[in-house]
């Protein structure tokens, strides 16, 4: 079994404020160790459903967060940024059996997470087909366009309770619960536990209906919080400025909305 994992930071076990997500701060070192714990929980659980390949990409920020002398050997770990439109999800292909989302967090404007956000801090909100998109909405629709079905996500309850609106096959953990500005959360053991159980628990199901579903269209408005940066983006081929803080994208292709998001986000 050939699995992928797309990894932030942002929703893991406890982890409430932005200087605990950036490397040059001197709260991060405690959060870049979780993240490692919950990772490694997911690997454990994988290797333990029957997983022989892992392919891990580091998505948060410099993209440079894990340690790959602590992964099992059973584990790759893709570092950096290619620069591809592929963004979080670089490395996902076909041959993939299931895909792994592990730390993830709410949309920009949910008070389910302290550090709710889509893509970056420059952005009001992303709407796909009238709906405000998470990070984890862009990379699973992805993923559907390989056909490759999502298995499990942890991350803040918030998103995790979406994400059972939108496929209630996918397994999930909640890492945390979001309070506005504040978080509560389990021990991070007990996190480790779940998150262990519930990859192997979905990797040992069929998963011929976790597929996330995939429109035949994309109506897509972004809405930044400058408006020069709107007033920019229109300028992308297909872009329409329709506010003076938002733009306007269409199209039947998923793949044309990520080269869109890549310049526009």
């Amino acid at each position: 079994m050939k699995v992928f994992m797309s990894i932030d930071i942002e929703g893991i076990n406890g982890i409430c404020c932005w200087d605990e997500t950036e490397a040059d701060t001197s709260r991060y070192n405690e959060f870049k160790q979780e993240l490692q714990r919950e990772v490694n929980a997911a690997c454990r659980g994988a290797i333990e459903a029957g997983a022989t390949e892992i392919l891990i990409k580091d998505a948060h920020d410099s993209a440079r967060n894990l340690s790959i002398l602590d992964l099992p050997k059973e584990a790759k770990l893709l570092r950096g940024w290619e620069g591809t439109p592929c963004s979080m999800m670089a490395g996902l292909d076909e041959s993939f059996d299931a895909v792994m989302f592990v730390g993830y967090h709410s949309a920009s404007r949910s008070s389910g997470n302290s550090l709710s956000h889509t893509m970056n801090g420059n952005i009001f909100h992303v709407k796909i087909n009238g709906e405000i998109a998470s990070e984890f909405t862009i990379n699973s629709l992805y993923a559907s366009y390989l056909n490759v079905p999502v298995a499990f996500l942890s991350g803040d309850l918030n998103l995790t309770q979406l994400v059972k609106k939108v496929n209630n096959n996918i397994e999930v953990v909640a890492s945390k619960e979001g309070l506005h500005g504040a978080v509560i959360s389990k021990h991070p053991l007990v996190t480790c536990e779940e998150i262990k159980k519930g990859v192997k628990e979905s990797l040992q199901k069929d998963l011929k209906n976790n597929l996330v579903p995939l429109p035949k269209e994309f109506d897509i408005e972004i809405t930044y919080k400058r408006h020069n940066d709107a007033f920019n983006a229109s300028f992308f081929p297909g872009c329409k400025l329709i506010a003076s803080d938002t733009i306007s994208f269409h199209t039947d292709n998923y793949y044309d909305a990520l080269v869109m998001f890549k310049f526009c986000l």
